[in-house]
């Protein structure tokens, strides 16, 4: 069984205002089951100004492993809050 991805469209003018408070991203933030029994956290966030995935990101630390699913989400939530703030603070270009 596959589970359909998770499609962000860019932003269509070619110049992207700058974000300017949390409203300007998107958290996803989720959990899957290890064959092991523990839960990790699953995170994407997006800035919405001009459609950039900011994470995950090549060389993502994993989030987790946790015991249930809750705790796993809540913690992927978190990094996600985190990973805005520190957006907002030092933009990326």
């Amino acid at each position: 069984m596959t589970r359909p991805r998770m499609i962000f469209p860019k932003a269509r003018n070619a110049v992207a205002s700058k974000p300017e408070s949390t409203d300007d991203y998107q958290i996803y933030a989720t959990y899957r089951r290890t064959t092991e029994g523990s839960y990790m956290g699953q995170l994407k966030v997006v800035r919405k100004t001009d459609g950039r995935l900011l994470f995950p990101f090549t060389g993502a630390p994993d989030i987790g492993p946790f015991t249930d699913g809750d705790q796993a989400r809540e913690a992927a939530q978190r990094h996600g809050e985190t990973v805005v703030q520190s957006d907002l603070d030092n933009p990326e270009p």
